[in-house]
């Protein structure tokens, strides 16, 4: 069969939403359709493919093969002529975050001389990584303003086609040889892409930048543009309104309000920690008073407990507290030993010693130590050297 070649109609009209094309391949199934033009777009260069319908059944992925596009369909589509039906509103959408990209990446390279290294565009939000370690809050904004500004003026997006060896001025050199599809700013950028844009900066109003974090050593940018951005501002304010209701505050005192109730509630759980310990001494002390001596006038205990943590840390050191005491305390992955110091007995020379027989660590003074169980014949091993059943 011969190989025909897509002739991707996306490239010259990025809001052509309707086309009638020939089928001149198809898998045995009847889903993998092969177009002699389209106008779906593939996932490519950070951005994702289309949505849309191919002769009536719904098209779930689009797939960029060499010169050809893959339409995977839902359900069997029929050989001969069709018709191609574009989902407009996830297309727009991606027409306006993939230009709003360019236009944030000129910017930064124009103003800081920072790099666009990668793109990805989103189901929520598009991120580009920088070329720079860091990016300050006064830069954010900058860069927030110009691009903004530069929208207003409504700088035209052209599409133009240029022979690789000839084209200039492009903002990231291109490797590719051949024919390049060249998508133009006006005046801003010009950059060798693939994907589909919209015709005027003003469509990209506004562009927002959401989130800045850092990977790898570079600065990674999360930003919203159209209609993205402004459903994203409602979501906010909604979110911002229901929080004010329920503080009873106004949206504008909102950060002194969530400041005051941390500060609340970490004195709360201080206070919940400081009273867990208290009561964890009195429950030590009360086990130490009603404990029997065993034949050599040690007062033992042994404790098992879900995690080893400072309240039972308290509980061990109060029942310790009490002449001729010695406490065993076992969670699924910890020991603690706690002793007095006429126990005749070194909690932290048994502690370790035992462990590192079953390759685990810990450690500590001689009236208190703890460490990891690697497994439970540890704690039974502990248990017998001193002589707890």
């Amino acid at each position: 069969m011969l190989r025909v070649a897509t002739e991707r109609l996306y490239y010259n009209d990025s809001y052509l939403t309707e086309f009638d094309a020939q089928v001149v391949e198809i898998s045995p199934d009847g889903r993998r359709v092969y177009l002699d033009r389209s106008a779906f777009y593939p996932s490519s260069g950070g951005q994702p493919h289309d949505f849309g319908w191919l002769g009536g059944q719904e098209v779930i992925d689009v797939i960029d093969v060499d010169d050809r596009i893959t339409h995977l369909t839902a359900s069997p589509v029929g050989t001969g002529p069709v018709t191609g039906k574009i989902h407009w509103p996830r297309r727009y959408d991606h027409m306006q975050q993939h230009t709003g990209q360019h236009l944030l990446s000129a910017v930064l390279a124009t103003v800081f001389g920072f790099p666009t290294l990668s793109f990805h565009m989103g189901e929520e939000v598009s991120t580009i990584e920088l070329g720079t370690k860091d990016l300050t809050d006064a830069q954010i904004d900058q860069t927030e303003t110009r691009a903004n500004e530069a929208a207003r003026q409504a700088a035209p997006v052209l599409i133009k086609f240029e022979e690789a060896g000839g084209v200039e001025g492009l903002r990231k050199p291109s490797q590719r040889s051949g024919t390049l599809r060249i998508v133009e700013i006006e005046g801003l950028d010009k950059s060798a892409c693939g994907g589909t844009h919209v015709r005027s900066l003003t469509e990209t109003l506004p562009l927002q930048i959401r989130k800045l974090e850092r990977v790898r050593g570079h600065v990674r940018l999360e930003f919203v543009c159209g209609q993205r951005a402004i459903a994203r501002a409602k979501q906010d304010y909604r979110v911002a309104q229901e929080l004010a209701r329920q503080g009873a505050v106004p949206i504008d005192k909102l950060p002194e309000y969530f400041a005051a109730l941390k500060q609340r509630l970490g004195d709360a759980e201080k206070e919940k920690q400081r009273l867990a310990e208290t009561l964890a001494q009195r429950e030590g002390a009360e086990l130490y008073a009603a404990a029997t001596p065993s034949a050599d006038g040690l007062r033992r205990a042994r404790w098992s407990v879900e995690r080893i943590d400072e309240a039972v840390r308290a509980k061990a050191l109060a029942y310790a507290s009490g002449a001729r005491s010695l406490v065993l305390v076992l969670s699924a992955d910890g020991a603690l030993i706690a002793c007095s110091a006429d126990a005749g007995v070194h909690a932290g020379a048994i502690l370790k010693q035992t462990l590192a027989e079953f390759g685990g660590k810990g450690g500590g003074s001689a009236t208190l130590a703890q460490g990891n169980l690697p497994e439970p014949a540890c704690a039974r091993a502990l248990a017998g050297k001193l002589a707890m059943s």
